[in-house]
């Protein structure tokens, strides 16, 4: 009798992606049932909060810098292999789809990965990008505050230096006052993508 060859054993990044894209559900599963739920109103207070970090050139980043223009604000590492170098590239596209108007809009990539993330590695990294995302890290005691207050889902996956961090994949829009009003999802719909920020941007 002939055996049947076992089916080929998918990549690891495809599992990965596939981890990513469940905790991304799960994520705005749960902001729906926190804002969406029969009667209760939306509070932009109910994401957001003090914190403050570093930008990769070394200058300290407060709540404060959210104010005053809107903002996308994303949560990923530097040593993502897929989800975090695909959103900072749409992110590089939608500013410069923006025109003008892209100089008005602020995006924040925050590491859940501070250990690796050093000032120095988040420079180097994000010069693959466009020069107006800001990178923000610093101490572990200091994101992991920020991480409560923004509801942000991260995990440490594995052992050793080669460890992987799951974390939430949304995009934050944050208005001009630095509340919360929004997500672009991961692998948004390119177009749906660009009304939400060109809704966000003019306010």
């Amino acid at each position: 009798m002939t055996r049947k060859p076992l089916p080929a054993r998918r990549p690891l990044q495809l599992v990965r992606l596939v981890l990513w894209l469940l905790v991304a559900v799960a994520i705005a599963g749960t902001l729906a049932l926190v804002f969406l739920a029969p009667g209760k109103k939306m509070v932009a207070s109910a994401i957001g909060g003090p914190f403050s970090l570093v930008d990769q050139h070394g200058a300290t980043v407060t709540e404060a810098a959210l104010k005053g223009h809107p903002s996308l604000m994303f949560f990923g590492y530097t040593f993502c292999p897929d989800v975090c170098p695909t959103t900072l590239l749409s992110a590089s596209n939608w500013l410069k789809a923006l025109g003008p108007d892209g100089n008005r809009l602020k995006v924040y990539f925050v590491t859940v990965d501070p250990e690796r993330d050093t000032v120095s590695q988040m420079k180097a990294y994000l010069q693959a990008f466009d020069p107006r995302i800001v990178g923000l890290t610093g101490a572990r005691s200091a994101v992991d505050p920020m991480l409560k207050e923004f509801r942000v889902y991260s995990k440490k996956s594995g052992e050793g230096d080669d460890y992987a961090m799951d974390h939430s994949a949304a995009v934050y829009m944050l208005d001009d006052n630095g509340d919360f009003v929004g997500t672009v999802d991961y692998q948004e719909d390119e177009k749906t993508a660009m009304e939400k920020i060109r809704r966000l941007v003019k306010g």
